[in-house]
């Protein structure tokens, strides 16, 4: 075991020399990893066969049948035996303490452009859904601007997308999840069939009642381009009553509504709200490929605008939902002070972003812990009519700009309706059943950290949890959580939850939720231990 005076040697000078660290190992090496898995993905495709898809359903059923058939005292707990490396979440699920069963499942299985669906197995990621449905003329109702997150893993957790003021969450564009529920049983659960409760509960449900197996998403018809306005806006006030009004916060008028907005937050003081629309190619209108290797990141080149005022410009369809993968929103930045400098994008912008697989496969318990200290990256649901509330607190917590907002649309489905809390009647949109609330994205150092500043991670996420619960939102189960579990019924709903564990033997079988997305580090004692003084 490294002493400690070494232990804190060694993290001092990699703080110090982050960027040389970043620069000759951590970005070649990401680079020649993510060449493995594009190769690896690439030849499972070459061997991919849909009609393969009912004998591996049947081979899962199969290992979890063989579970059943065990002595109690030796039935771990089930789980995927997908690495932790591969999820995207901050979090290292301490698997090999379960019982683990594979689940290859990586074919798009069906389009059906009658009913507008696709039906896709969920290792199926963003990546792949976008090459095979843009080509076709379509998307995802709501398409999340990650391009390894997969389609299972969003389904069973959450997500959103710069559409979502008008299609909701990610889990509301789903028709049918299909399921392996604990005695190995296949069932297909909709909004109307006998597994409606079912469908309720498998939303942010992370992987807790069920091995999913296949799901059926809604799609939308498109454009070759998104046209993009952008507006820069001066006072606090001014942008957040832009942003309400745009997504129909205080009316519903659906039609009006623009079918993309985003706004990015780069002082209280300063944003630049963003309006998308559907478009076909129009000569009068400059084309923009921010994706592009060579290209400034897409947050330094809004952030440019408050110099150039408003802009029109149109982005291709695909780069503009990965608008945000280069720089990782803005978390490269922090890596990598001069990484959108001219002549690094230029020679070596094509080794960006670090792979976020990469990085957590060579990440040991030391540097968890301390980076889990030195770095927040949080989205959380909150209601936009307190948008200035939202913004006020995370600048006195983290010290952290830009900030990312989008609008999103929070659907009351009544009583007992899943995980997720009604929102509050006051929140509600007249004349209809949602509320417009948003997400807040929290990423990269905070400015205490910077500055060497008294900081400690723990008290700065419980009061933005205690906040969050205050106004009825939800932190996304993705990223680290420092609720107890007390706290956490209490920003959740699990009445219905907890039901459906015991009727789909769920409970015994399976970890429960809390379990599944609470930190598997004492996230008390390492703030403590790491915090600056």
């Amino acid at each position: 075991m490294m002493p400690n005076s070494l232990k804190h040697r060694l993290i001092r000078w990699l703080e110090d020399n982050r960027e040389l660290v970043v620069v000759l190992f951590c970005l070649p090496a990401s680079f020649i990893f993510s060449v493995m898995l594009r190769v690896r993905g690439y030849l499972r495709r070459l061997g991919s066969d849909p009609q393969r898809h009912d004998s591996a359903v049947r081979e899962i059923q199969a290992r979890v049948q063989q579970w059943n058939k065990l002595p109690s005292q030796n039935r771990k707990l089930l789980c995927t035996s997908r690495p932790n490396w591969l999820s995207l979440s901050t979090k290292f699920f301490e698997k090999h303490l379960n019982h683990q069963v594979p689940i290859p499942l990586y074919d798009i299985l069906e389009l059906d452009e009658q009913n507008m669906t696709v039906r896709v197995e969920p290792m199926v990621t963003i990546g792949d859904i976008t090459e095979y449905l843009i080509p076709k003329g379509y998307s995802l109702a709501v398409t999340i601007e990650l391009v390894d997150a997969t389609l299972g893993g969003l389904a069973l957790g959450t997500g959103m997308s710069t559409h979502s003021h008008k299609a909701g969450l990610y889990h509301e564009t789903i028709t049918s999840y299909e399921v392996v529920i604990a005695d190995g049983s296949l069932v297909t659960a909709t909004a109307d069939n006998e597994h409606s409760d079912l469908f309720k509960t498998l939303p942010w449900s992370h992987g807790s009642l069920g091995f999913l197996v296949a799901l059926t998403l809604k799609i939308v018809k498109i454009k070759p381009y998104i046209k993009i306005k952008y507006i820069p806006v001066k006072g606090q006030k001014a942008y957040c009553d832009m942003i309400r009004q745009l997504s129909g916060t205080n009316e519903a008028r659906p039609k009006e509504f623009p079918d993309y907005i985003e706004g990015t937050i780069f002082s209280k003081d300063e944003a630049v709200v963003m309006i998308g629309e559907y478009s076909d190619y129009d000569a009068k209108v400059p084309v923009n490929h921010c994706s592009r290797w060579y290209k400034p990141w897409f947050y330094k080149h809004v952030e440019s605008l408050f110099r150039k005022g408003e802009k029109e410009e149109l982005i291709p369809l695909r780069d503009y939902l990965l608008r945000h993968n280069r720089a990782i929103f803005w978390v490269v930045e922090d890596m990598l002070s001069f990484g959108n400098d001219t002549l690094f994008r230029y020679f070596f912008g094509w080794l960006l972003p670090p792979k976020p697989a990469f990085l957590k496969f060579t990440t040991t318990p030391g540097i968890r812990a301390y980076t889990f200290t030195k770095q927040v990256f949080q989205d959380i649901v909150l209601p936009i009519k307190e948008l200035e509330k939202q913004i006020e607190i995370a600048s006195q917590l983290f010290e952290k700009f830009p900030l990312l907002v989008y609008p999103c649309k929070i659907i009351d489905h009544g009583p007992s309706s899943g995980q997720l809390k009604r929102p509050d009647a006051k929140y509600l949109v007249p004349g209809t059943n949602y509320a417009m609330y948003n997400d807040l994205g929290v990423y990269g150092v905070p400015g205490r950290v910077k500055e060497k500043k008294s900081y400690n991670p723990v008290s700065a996420m419980r009061k933005m949890e205690e906040f969050t619960r205050d106004v009825g939102g939800y932190s996304f189960l993705y990223a680290d959580i420092f609720m107890t579990r007390e706290e956490f019924e209490v920003m959740f709903d699990l009445s219905l939850y907890e039901v459906v564990r015991k009727k789909y033997g769920a409970e015994g079988a399976f970890p429960h939720l809390y379990d599944k997305v609470k930190p598997e580090i004492n996230v008390f004692e390492i703030g403590e231990e790491y915090a600056i003084k």
